[in-house]
């Protein structure tokens, strides 16, 4: 391994470490950036582009405000690379925006804006795809096969940051639903002096009279007092 490989191990290596010593998904996010931008040659601005929905995006842990602005273009348009590498490709890459005919309208803006080569990840795990992690760079074939191999590294810690927080959020809500549906139950079982399994039958049937989510109908329950 040569001196210079032993340096990029080794500067991974304590990024994986940042990364364990953040306590929030913001922050694992924003070491994610940093390092592309500080790990790959060339790479002069990065940020995150997150799925949320079916169409909608949001730019996060972004460097500085040009990928803010591009990710506007690429959302606003419907094509560009991150939007690709967000839903469809694992790596989208293009090495001279001037000669690259994929996104046409992007590709003007990005241009204009002083973009010549761009290079997305998708943030993926087996069971989720969470958005892309972007670098944009102001020359042209910025980006080599040791850029790709860098970029899809921090791209894995990202997209394990992004599920877990998405995991724990899920978590939360069905404790929280169950916690509403145990309430309602309780008020109903004490208003009409039924017995557990008869009032949770109670607002299964409200439930699907009024084609209405479990949650809610014991929502407005608790917070009707009816």
């Amino acid at each position: 391994m040569t001196e210079s490989n032993t340096h990029l191990m080794q500067a991974l290596a304590e990024t994986a470490r940042t990364f364990t010593g953040q306590r929030n998904l913001d922050g694992v996010l924003q070491s994610a950036t940093r390092a592309a931008v500080e790990l790959i040659p060339g790479a002069d601005s990065a940020d995150i582009l997150i799925i949320r929905g079916k169409k909608k995006f949001e730019s996060v842990a972004s460097t500085a405000q040009l990928p803010v602005e591009l990710d506007r273009v690429q959302e606003r348009l419907g094509e560009g690379p991150c939007v690709d590498a967000a839903a469809d490709a694992f790596v989208t890459r293009s090495d001279d925006l001037e000669f690259e005919t994929r996104w046409p309208r992007f590709t003007k803006a990005a241009l204009d804006a002083g973009v010549a080569s761009m290079l997305s990840f998708q943030l993926y795990t087996k069971t989720d795809t969470a958005g892309a992690l972007n670098l944009f760079a102001s020359q042209p074939n910025a980006f080599d096969a040791e850029s790709v191999a860098i970029g899809e590294a921090l791209a894995a810690h990202a997209a394990i940051a992004i599920t877990a927080e998405r995991t724990e959020l899920q978590l939360h809500s069905a404790v929280a639903s169950r916690d509403i549906i145990g309430q309602a139950k309780g008020m109903l079982m004490e208003r009409f002096t039924v017995p557990a399994d008869r009032a949770f039958e109670m607002l299964i049937a409200l439930s699907q009279d009024t084609n209405t989510p479990l949650a809610t109908v014991a929502a407005r329950i608790v917070e009707d007092g009816t």
